[in-house]
């Protein structure tokens, strides 16, 4: 072991501190090209757009929120550089040394919910290709289990199996996924939106959707407003915040990876505010131009690719597709549960392990399909249980610590984090509220506004970083006067 008196219950060579860290900014640009270049990125960025009632207004509410993640990440990622360890043991200096693996826990169940939505938007668009020939669409209405098609069920399954293949390589190997797997997206995306844009005789940046069409489409999203209004472009923004909640917690397992703080910024400014931007705008135009060719709001992808006379460009479509979730599904919902599954039993569960049975998870859900529905209400409550986690997090790190740790004690079963017993008892009470107020309440009650869960990531974090606060200021004042 290089780290002195390590605890085998706390240590492998798989959260041990970054040894080796040659991802530069290309490398961390291609993390967010992975995450974002996604059927479900481009779905939710559609649906927000029919929220927003025009491209003005989408602009507005998406360069906002680009703008906050961008913040947020780059906090998260220079704690990843400066400490060289991955989230869960990033979150013992918090929670505790035993205590951090329940919100390593939560994070996995979390990515494991999205392993399965991203699976099965890739496999949807497999599907779209292959129900083209008259042979297969006839499978595909006949044949049922699982609460899907047997179409659906084998391709989520091909797809599902596809994605072993890269994580049993590790880090590395998913390094050199991302770099050429985003930009392939980004050349797919573009061929959609200009093949549309030529059939509607040109591209336009004004919406010709109808009120009563984009009323219609957005009535179950939860949003306060109507489409265009103040409220509605606010929840936008929160939303696409939100959207990335669980990156916010692990990106550390990325950027411990990169070579300095300079090329994590350099790679979140491109990767984030830029690329977001850009990613929404075409899935903005793309949206509209559709809407012109085929007389319907059509939001997936797949929907489009559908529609194609070409078959060999329905081919390509549906093949892009398919990689983007490769991508999105390895750097977000492979890596983040192999090291949080890794983190509590560190003896037997390594990596690879820790990502196989993320895998297993995402297809027990599979049957329930948990993630059909409205993409927006969907992201906020999912994203509400990691807000009151991420503001214990980063009040601990950079408003109680200055932004130093003692990285060696985060492996120590006796060092300054074990707190008590191995548990944050402060950090505890602190999410315990935040969640009760992001989570519990806006989604099992009626006690709070409608509107509430929209921003529920947003209370989690605010209540529970201030208790925390509040609580870690009251403990070291009374430290203080005992001396």
């Amino acid at each position: 072991m290089s780290t002195p008196n390590a605890s085998p219950s706390l240590y492998n060579e798989d959260l041990a501190p970054a040894k080796v860290r040659n991802w530069g900014a290309f490398s961390i640009f291609n993390v967010w090209t992975s995450d974002v270049h996604s059927l479900w990125g481009y779905y939710l960025a559609a649906s927000l757009f029919l929220l927003c009632g025009s491209f003005l207004n989408f602009i507005l509410a998406i360069g906002l929120g680009s703008l906050v993640i961008y913040f947020l990440m780059t906090l998260v990622g220079k704690a990843g550089v400066r400490t060289g360890v991955p989230y869960p043991v990033l979150a013992r200096a918090s929670f505790g040394i035993w205590g951090a693996n329940v919100p390593a826990l939560v994070r996995a169940i979390v990515a494991c919910f999205w392993y399965g939505a991203q699976t099965s938007a890739a496999s949807g668009a497999i599907v779209a290709l292959l129900i083209r020939t008259e042979s297969m669409m006839e499978f595909h209405k006949s044949t049922h289990f699982l609460g899907h098609s047997g179409l659906e069920v084998i391709c989520f399954v091909i797809v599902w199996a596809l994605q072993l293949l890269i994580i049993q390589r590790g880090m590395e190997t998913v390094r050199k996924f991302q770099d050429w797997a985003g930009p392939a997206v980004w050349i797919m995306m573009l061929i959609l939106a200009i093949g549309l844009c030529v059939k509607a005789g040109g591209f336009s940046f004004s919406s010709e959707i109808p009120q009563a069409v984009l009323m219609e489409k957005t009535k179950d999203a939860g949003v306060p407003g109507v489409p265009g209004s103040f409220t509605s472009l606010m929840a936008v923004a929160a939303i696409w915040i939100t959207y990335f909640s669980a990156l916010y917690l692990n990106f550390c397992d990325f950027s411990r990876y990169a070579t300095n703080e300079a090329a994590v910024k350099k790679g979140n400014i491109w990767g984030l505010p830029i690329n977001l931007i850009l990613f929404s705008l075409v899935a903005g135009i793309t949206t509209i131009a559709a809407f012109n060719v085929y007389g319907e709001v059509l939001l997936h992808p797949d929907q489009i690719s559908a529609k194609f006379d070409s078959w060999f460009l329905a081919l390509l479509a549906a093949v892009t597709f398919a990689v983007a979730t490769l991508g999105i599904n390895v750097v977000a919902n492979f890596v983040s549960p192999a090291f949080d599954f890794s983190n509590v039993f560190p003896k037997y569960i390594d990596f690879k392990k820790g990502g196989y049975i993320a895998a297993l998870i995402a297809l027990v859900l599979y049957p329930f399909a948990p993630w059909e529905g409205n993409a927006a209400s969907f992201v906020g409550a999912i994203g509400a249980t990691m807000g009151p986690i991420f503001g214990v997090m980063m009040v601990d790190y950079y408003l109680i610590r200055k932004g130093i740790l003692n990285v060696d004690a985060l492996y120590q079963e006796n060092g300054e984090y074990r707190f008590q017993e191995g548990w944050h008892v402060s950090a505890f009470i602190a999410a315990g509220i935040g969640a009760l107020f992001s989570s519990i309440l806006p989604n099992f009650t009626n006690l709070l506004p409608s509107w509430w869960g929209v921003y529920g990531w947003f209370f989690g974090v605010g209540i529970a970083g201030a208790i925390y606060f509040l609580l870690q200021s009251a403990f070291a004042g009374a430290k203080q006067k005992a001396a």
